[in-house]
């Protein structure tokens, strides 16, 4: 069974940077394309990078500058590195594989 577990949020203040993860575990870790994703409070979940099963990154347009998406095969882990973030950043933040969805972890950007 397909399970992923996010870890790495907090509370960080505006302008600040963090590694969010994603651990994956009951599959076959290379085979698949793997997303994240974020809800904001009162909008909908929505997708913000992708990285494919053999490591391409690719981003929205409103993240590419401050997100950076990467995998480690040799740990079945998926990274998100979110550098100058903003207030508007705060949303709970998902991995997605294979139509799998993690439980999400908080990101929340306050000064």
């Amino acid at each position: 069974q397909v399970q992923l577990v996010e870890s790495g949020g907090g509370l960080v203040q505006p302008g600040g940077s963090l590694r969010l993860s994603c651990a994956a575990s009951g599959i076959i870790f290379s085979l698949y394309d793997m997303g994240w994703y974020r809800q904001a409070p009162g909008k909908q979940r929505e997708l913000v990078a992708v990285i494919t099963s053999g490591g391409q990154p690719k981003y929205v347009d409103s993240v590419k500058c401050r997100f950076t998406i990467s995998r480690d095969f040799a740990k079945n882990m998926m990274y998100l590195h979110i550098n100058s973030l903003k207030t508007e950043d705060t949303a709970v933040c998902f991995c997605k594989m294979n139509g799998t969805w993690g439980q999400g972890t908080q990101v929340t950007v306050s000064s």
